[in-house]
């Protein structure tokens, strides 16, 4: 009761201006992220090392970023939320300048560490800030702009950074980032009404929560998606290039294809959202395993692979909404310390499942990643209908 008070008091009407500052920060921390995976090789020639060690630059921030998302709401709770999320958009900010002028590979980790931070940080708390920011039945719609722009961002970071590596070299792409972040965080403090620390009814404890069954359920049935699905993402390339027989236009064509059907399927599920949740984050999974299986089977038939890929990134991208809102009806006492094992979960779960899905490939060949990931997102299926039949309060 205190909250909600509290919470009339900070947002008298819904404050959408600030969630698409959130969004647009989305855009900078994701494209900012995954920048590296199309300069590996400029950045190597630059500082004198190998690719191998080049590539690390994408692991250190994705460490940083699981640290951070365990620990930062128990840190930060006597902190004004406005001022925890401008921080990180700061912290983005000068990761930007630190890589763009780094003398060698260890300043260029640490910019990339403190990316992990502003990374782990801003999305423990997106969740809990978006249920303060708009009214309880537009959360969806919330979360759904949100991740708009993470699949925007996923869309054209690698093609755009190789664009500009071409253009201005490496460091001159990573730098074009810092004006975009200077924009958000300066959307950011003009548009996030001051959002003080709230007195939580719930534990505030990251690892308590999974004690609660429908909570540990809820985790297994996330993780199980997300490893599932970058098992198989992962190797997408190898598989259009040497099973489907295309080329790199039409390689880049698809995977564009993919991306608005994201950001498609983002706003969809964000309406069918206001009415139901388990039924969409239980049959999400079941499609993509459906659609896995399908690639294994007519992956030699371009037609079809692009249009299993459409649907992949239809569903694929649109299930972060659907379990966002799942942590903001379940814990809404405990939004904060949930976001951060979310975010946990998914980012020890991208990193496992690329890296069993490199030794499968490299054992068994290219459907073998692709059959583990219909395996785990039938997993994920299974432990979201245990979730959605858990006996006492679940979210609806």
């Amino acid at each position: 009761m205190d909250a909600t008070y509290n919470d009339k008091l900070v947002r008298p009407q819904a404050a959408w201006g600030a969630v698409f500052s959130m969004a647009l920060c989305v855009v900078v921390l994701i494209a900012s992220e995954f920048m590296p995976v199309s300069l590996l090789t400029p950045i190597a020639d630059g500082l004198g090392i190998s690719e191998g060690r080049a590539g690390q630059a994408i692991s250190v921030s994705g460490i940083f970023a699981v640290v951070t998302s365990l620990f930062i709401a128990d840190l930060t709770k006597r902190i004004d939320r406005k001022l925890v999320l401008t921080s990180f958009s700061m912290l983005l900010v000068v990761s930007g300048i630190v890589v763009t002028f780094a003398p060698d590979y260890a300043v260029l980790m640490i910019g990339r560490a403190l990316l992990g931070v502003a990374i782990g940080g801003f999305w423990s708390m997106s969740t809990a800030i978006v249920m303060r920011l708009v009214p309880h039945d537009a959360v969806p719609k919330g979360l759904a702009m949100i991740n708009a722009g993470n699949a925007i961002a996923a869309t054209v970071s690698a093609p755009l950074g190789s664009l500009l590596g071409d253009h201005v070299g490496w460091r001159g792409a990573f730098f074009l980032v810092v004006p975009l972040a200077l924009l958000a965080l300066i959307w950011q403090w003009i548009g996030l009404p001051a959002l003080p620390p709230r007195r939580r009814g719930g534990s505030g404890n990251v690892f308590k929560l999974l004690l609660r069954r429908q909570v540990a359920l809820g985790m297994a049935a996330i993780f199980l998606l997300f490893m599932g699905q970058f098992a198989l993402f992962t190797y997408l390339r190898p598989f259009l290039e040497t099973v489907t027989g295309v080329g790199v236009s039409t390689l880049s064509a698809i995977l564009l294809l993919m991306g608005l059907a994201g950001v498609a399927g983002t706003w969809t599920i964000g309406q069918l959202l206001k009415e139901r949740l388990y039924s969409i984050v239980i049959g999400i999974p079941l499609v993509m395993a459906l659609l896995a299986s399908a690639l294994i089977a007519l992956g030699s038939v371009p037609a079809a692979v692009t249009t299993l890929l459409v649907g992949w990134g239809f569903f694929g991208t649109a299930a972060p909404v659907g379990w966002g809102t799942w942590l903001s009806r379940t814990l809404p006492d405990d939004a904060e310390a949930g976001g951060g094992l979310q975010v946990a979960v998914i980012q020890f779960a991208i990193t496992l499942g690329a890296a069993t899905g490199g030794v499968l490939f490299d054992a068994l060949g290219w459907w073998s990643p692709f059959a583990l990931g219909a395996a785990l997102l039938l997993g994920s299926a299974l432990a979201a209908t245990a979730a959605a039949i858990e006996p006492g309060r679940a979210a609806q």
